[in-house]
């Protein structure tokens, strides 16, 4: 498949760019990369934002794509303060953090994904003056290659004795349930103590009013463009899915829960809605 940046990842980096545009304090995630990796799309992606900063729509991508990379990175920063060194990014995308973050020194950052969009990732970082050398690049197209996982991880320098935090994002929604299943068999079998952020939309049944309409537009507008949602789950459903392949939830929160109550007194239209909720499990002995 000859492919760059998936559409889902340009909308997600163009988000979280602007939201430090469009939005007020308080910030709920500041990724300054983010509309540098979006190059010559940066102008129109991030002007639906700031024409329509106040419409449904956009506002809850904003949402969606902030508060998933500020729990993500705050469990990160916690597994690093206790020892943790090793940082996988399954289906990276336009991630930033191993470019930005003065975590990024401290743990080795593997990122996964297909190798066109790698390579477009690459060159991009490389015209915008960005080190990448420090950066270790698993290039696996997930949609066929699941089984070489593990064997990719560990050829690029993973330690699987020693525990890791995988940051799964945006991707599960995509892939039919038997689809995750398969690469959380292939996280299983990681070091005893690895821990799994991951995200995942809610059946329609269990969205609210704001959910819905979110999921019924978006949800059609990338199929369109090749990317349909495939997967669907509730949060006991995602837990019973985890526990098969030896990962005990944690945490599992939706918008409103993932933050302080004091960062939704809000002057801009963020607002939480129930659609996605954010999962962090810990891959269990044995």
């Amino acid at each position: 498949m000859n492919r760059t940046y998936s559409n889902s990842a340009r909308v997600a980096a163009a988000a979280r760019a602007a939201h430090l545009i469009v939005d007020n304090e308080p910030r709920i995630f500041q990724d300054s990369l983010a509309e540098a990796l979006l190059g010559d799309q940066a102008a129109e992606l991030l002007g639906y934002h700031r024409q329509h900063g106040h419409q449904p729509i956009l506002a809850n991508a904003r949402v969606q794509a902030t508060v998933r990379a500020r729990v993500t990175e705050d469990i990160l920063a916690d597994a690093v303060a206790s020892g943790v060194d090793q940082y996988v990014l399954l289906g990276a995308g336009l991630d930033s953090f191993a470019y930005r973050s003065p975590l990024a020194p401290t743990v080795r950052v593997f990122e996964v994904d297909h190798p066109a969009t790698q390579t477009a990732k690459r060159e991009r970082l490389s015209a915008i003056g960005v080190d990448t050398t420090r950066v270790r690049y698993v290039p696996v197209d997930l949609e066929v290659e699941t089984p070489t996982l593990r064997d990719r991880l560990l050829d690029a320098g993973l330690d699987p004795t020693r525990p890791a935090v995988v940051s799964w994002l945006g991707v599960t929604m995509y892939l039919t349930p038997n689809a995750t299943g398969a690469t959380l068999a292939q996280l299983a079998t990681l070091a005893p103590g690895t821990q799994l952020v991951l995200d995942y939309i809610l059946p329609a049944e269990q969205r609210d009013e704001a959910g819905k309409m979110y999921a019924e537009l978006v949800s059609a507008h990338t199929a369109e463009r090749g990317e349909p949602w495939l997967g669907f789950f509730t949060p006991d459903q995602m837990s019973a899915l985890l526990a098969t392949h030896g990962f005990r939830m944690v945490r599992d929160v939706g918008q409103r829960e993932a933050l302080d109550p004091a960062m939704w007194q809000r002057t801009d239209a963020l607002r939480p809605a129930a659609l996605a909720r954010i999962g962090h499990a810990v891959l269990r002995a044995g």
